[in-house]
């Protein structure tokens, strides 16, 4: 059986995918941002964003660490095309390259720090994908991945069908897919297995006291679009649009509550 390193890429290619890239960053960056204080990336370090998409996450760190080199890389042309045209003010800082995560087209130790965000969930195999962050990263340096994880989203109140739909959805459309959706808590383990040294967990909460409501409603909007479909013909969720739909509401309604907590597990490449 030929190997693919995208399964998904009828999903990520489609329009929806912009969007739910856009109200991820809005979400998530503003609690994730300080953790990539701590690496102490010095002038002239070199980062790199493995499935950069249209550069949302590669931009803010060039603008965050404005004496660093960023290199981003996805598989989706038009992604790529995207980035370069909403970022050229950040042109010889910000590099941006069509490169596959399970094969990257680097040196070994030629990063500071390496960068996988949203990818990890949505690829076969992610401990390779892992391994070849790691090899690209140099002794000392460090890896920061967030690892999305589906069983990890509550809201109430919904139905119980909605609980049904987390609890069970996910692991059934991975495994039609050949991919972990529940990744997120697995992945510690997977990078302390490498021989990866201080792995760390920290969470991001994305919750209607962090994050405003229209814009966690917008990734459900989002992942709607462009997964209730699929989910649909590939689990018993035939309603799966109907119950996105659901979540929704409990999110615009003030008295409605929707949480979905996304690990950010991190380490350092040891020394040989």
């Amino acid at each position: 059986m030929t190997f693919d390193p995208n399964p998904q890429a009828a999903q990520m290619a489609d329009p929806s995918m912009l969007r739910n890239l856009d109200a991820q960053a809005r979400a998530i960056w503003p609690q994730e941002a300080p953790l990539f204080d701590r690496y102490g990336l010095r002038p002239g370090a070199r980062i790199l964003d493995v499935g950069c998409g249209p550069g949302e996450i590669a931009s803010r760190l060039a603008e965050r660490f404005p004496q660093a080199h960023v290199t981003g890389v996805d598989l989706i042309e038009e992604h790529l095309r995207l980035a370069h045209a909403r970022y050229p003010h950040l042109h010889g800082r910000l590099e941006l390259l069509k490169a596959d995560a399970f094969a990257l087209p680097f040196e070994d130790g030629a990063f500071d720090l390496a960068v996988c965000r949203h990818v990890v969930q949505a690829i076969p195999e992610p401990t390779r994908a892992l391994a070849e962050l790691a090899r690209v990263t140099r002794p000392g340096g460090h890896l920061h991945v967030l690892a999305e994880d589906y069983g990890m989203l509550y809201f109430h109140p919904t139905p119980a069908r909605v609980t049904e739909f987390w609890n069970e959805g996910p692991p059934a459309f991975g495994k039609a897919q050949g991919v972990d959706l529940h990744v997120g808590r697995r992945t510690f383990t997977h990078l302390r297995r490498l021989g990866l040294q201080d792995v760390r967990v920290d969470w991001i909460v994305v919750d209607p006291m962090r994050v405003p409501r229209e814009t966690f409603a917008t990734i459900l909007e989002a992942w709607r679009d462009g997964y209730a479909e699929p989910v649909s013909g590939a689990t018993r969720f035939s309603d799966a649009r109907a119950l996105f739909d659901t979540m929704i509401a409990c999110l615009m309604d003030p008295d409605g509550y929707g949480v979905w907590h996304v690990p950010i597990v991190s380490c350092q490449i040891p020394a040989p």
